[in-house]
């Protein structure tokens, strides 16, 4: 069973694109798509590659069950959520020379 992510073109470069979800952003690579996309299509992207182009009414009600089922809610923009996250540091760890 193939698990695709519905994800907007946010820029495209050559044969690669940067995609945009529910906040996060990814490079995927457009090579295994029979049409031409643009930015502001939706795409189901697996496995780091776009594989199919969606219409935009079903790319949106997909995002919408993702969110329910994710429990993310619509009140809050992506931006806004990740700014709300605590930030931890991530502890630095000397480097052990064995010899």
């Amino acid at each position: 069973m193939c698990v695709g992510i519905t994800s907007k073109i946010i820029r495209i470069e050559d044969s690669s694109a940067i995609i945009e979800v529910l906040g996060a952003q990814r490079e995927i690579s457009l090579l295994l798509l029979n049409e031409d996309v643009g930015i502001g299509d939706y795409v189901i992207v697996h496995a780091g590659f776009a594989i199919q182009k969606l219409q935009e009414e079903d790319a949106l009600k997909n995002l919408e069950i993702r969110k329910k089922m994710l429990g993310v809610s619509n009140d809050v923009s992506p931006s806004v959520s990740q700014k709300k996250r605590s930030r931890k540091k991530t502890p630095a760890y000397k480097k052990v020379v064995r010899g």
